[in-house]
């Protein structure tokens, strides 16, 4: 029994839960919600008054952060409901490789080249349109539910 080995796979999040509860009633617009497990931001929220013997209802309107998709739910105003941890992180544009991915320097000084150009049409000629002119670009990556795509881009001056 002791001479084998077992090996574990480590995580980088320690564990942590992509989501945390939150009372539905008590998520507001422009907030975060998981719908249909795809985190969402929150576009419209309306809340329906009780039945007779029933619960009042919070019906979300959402946007996928991700997709862009429109997503609706409807849950009891007392149940919890999923909400992602959502993080915004801006890294400095290094390189873009002919494969579609972007090679970009971390705050310690790392790089991370993991992630792929967005989807986005706009973005997506800004982004190779500034990086061809050979500007200095800061991009805002998004993260929830172990998912990340660049969402913003920030021109900070040409390279020296």
């Amino acid at each position: 029994m002791s001479d084998e080995e077992h090996h574990f796979e480590s995580k980088a999040d320690a564990g942590a839960s992509k989501t945390y509860p939150q009372q539905a009633g008590t998520i507001r617009k422009n907030g975060y919600i998981v719908i249909k497990a795809r985190p969402c931001k929150v576009v419209e929220v309306s809340t329906s008054k009780t039945g007779k013997h029933g619960h009042a209802k919070c019906h979300f309107v959402g946007i996928d952060i991700f997709t862009a998709k429109k997503l609706e739910d409807i849950v009891p105003s007392s149940h919890n409901c999923d909400v992602p941890h959502v993080n915004r992180t801006d890294y400095q544009l290094i390189d873009i490789s002919e494969d579609g991915f972007v090679s970009l320097l971390t705050e310690n000084g790392n790089t991370k080249d993991d992630l792929r150009l967005p989807t986005d049409e706009s973005l997506l000629t800004q982004i190779k349109d500034g990086f061809a002119e050979g500007k200095d670009l800061v991009v805002s990556v998004m993260s929830a539910m172990g998912e990340e795509q660049i969402c913003a881009l920030k021109d900070i001056g040409p390279k020296n």
